[in-house]
Formats: C-alpha cells, structure tokens, sequence
C-alpha cells in the first residue's frame, strides 16, 4: 500500500513538473529535483521529506517525526517522516519539500 501511494505522488510529479525525476535515496525509491532528493519512501513504509531545519513542523496538522535511519548517529538535519497512516497528507508534504528544495537551489 505505502509503496503505490508513493508511486502515485512520484508519477504525478514527474509528469507534471519538467525537472522531476525517479531515483533513489538509500536504496529506498527517491523523488528528485535537478537530481537532489526531496522526498522518498524508507524502508519502514513511511514516507521522508526534506523540508529544512529551520521548518515549522509544529504549524502542519500532522505528527512528524525527524528521520533517524542510524542506530547510533543523531537524526538527519531538516529530513522528516510521515507514518503511512498519514497518506492522505504525503502530497502535500511533497509539495512543501518541493518548494523549499526550488528556493534552496
């Protein structure tokens, strides 16, 4: 389920926007922008965006968390999960890492 709901979002951007494409993140299937990754589905079937450190997640309606992907090393800086029982936001999100990726290259 988690992987065709990501498919679904990474398609539609890929088709509508011209530098989008497909590629990888760890392994884990990635959405690019100018080939750096803004979002991409981990390996525990949540989905990971790239909004910045200096994002204010608490201003979203929806619980995220910083994406830790090593046991011993501190989470990625400005990199965020949503749980895949918050699909239904996922696209919004993509936007949001979208745009701040735009302005950030």
């Amino acid at each position: 389920m988690a992987f065709e709901k990501f498919s679904e979002i990474r398609e539609k951007y890929c088709i509508t926007h011209v530098e989008v494409t497909e590629g990888k993140m760890m392994s884990s299937p990635a959405i690019h922008y100018k080939k750096k990754v803004f979002a991409f589905l981990s390996k525990n079937h949540t989905m990971v965006f790239k909004l910045g450190k200096d994002f204010p997640i608490e201003t979203l309606d929806i619980a995220l968390s910083e994406f830790s992907p090593f046991k011993t090393k501190k989470p990625l800086g400005g990199w965020y999960e949503a749980r895949f029982e918050d699909h239904g936001q996922w696209e919004t999100l993509t936007e949001l890492a979208l745009n701040r990726i735009q302005e950030d290259i």
